[in-house]
């Protein structure tokens, strides 16, 4: 508790994993994001991908895409994140130490949206080990083919994450659920408050 009000971490929700009984808090459901930047090569160019994992659930809150790695790759992936998830500030966001993460412009949009910037340690790839895990998982598309055109090749890498990774793709972590699926179980269960 801090201030004397109840933060969200003191919510239990199943994990349900029967086999072992584990319960896990939810950890604020929402409570810590982490975000990266990969690229992978079409004919024309390659296409920069940024994405915002939640750590809880491990859904992509928010994906971004350019053939350029910039600022405003970030800055839209923290605004597309911000928009799914309208009001929850006060979120821990961790990134690696990559320029566009450690730009002006970047800190300022994470302020406006009262976001708290974290990063890890120089050359350690433990820090970013969910958000890496999520590209490892992106090779069963990636690799598949060779891609003609950035345009095609984005418009696959976002169907992948919305409509098969997000919705569809069942992990061990979550007891054997889909991001979306954890989701809903874990808020269902949330308590309302209640006046006195």
């Amino acid at each position: 508790m801090r201030n004397g009000l109840r933060s969200r971490i003191d919510v239990v929700c199943p994990t349900f994993n029967r086999s072992s009984g584990i319960r896990a808090t939810i950890n604020s459901v929402l409570a810590q994001w982490c975000t990266d930047i990969t690229e992978h090569p079409a004919r024309d160019g390659k296409v920069y991908c940024c994405a915002i994992l939640d750590c809880f659930s491990k859904k992509i809150v928010g994906r971004s895409f350019s053939t350029v790695a910039d600022t405003a790759l970030v800055d839209n992936v923290v605004n597309m994140a911000m928009a799914e998830r309208s009001g929850n500030s006060g979120l821990i966001l961790h990134a690696d130490h990559g320029s566009q993460f450690t730009s002006w412009s970047f800190g300022e949009n994470l302020r406006r949206h009262n976001l708290l910037p974290s990063f890890g340690t120089v050359e350690d790839c433990f820090d970013n080990a969910a958000i890496e895990s999520f590209w490892g998982l992106q090779t069963e598309l990636l690799n598949t083919k060779r891609w003609a055109t950035t345009l095609e090749l984005t418009i696959a890498m976002a169907n992948w994450i919305d409509n098969l990774y997000n919705s569809g793709r069942r992990r061990s972590y979550l007891g054997y659920t889909s991001p979306d699926e954890y989701e809903m179980l874990c808020l269902d269960i949330q308590p309302t408050p209640q006046l006195s």
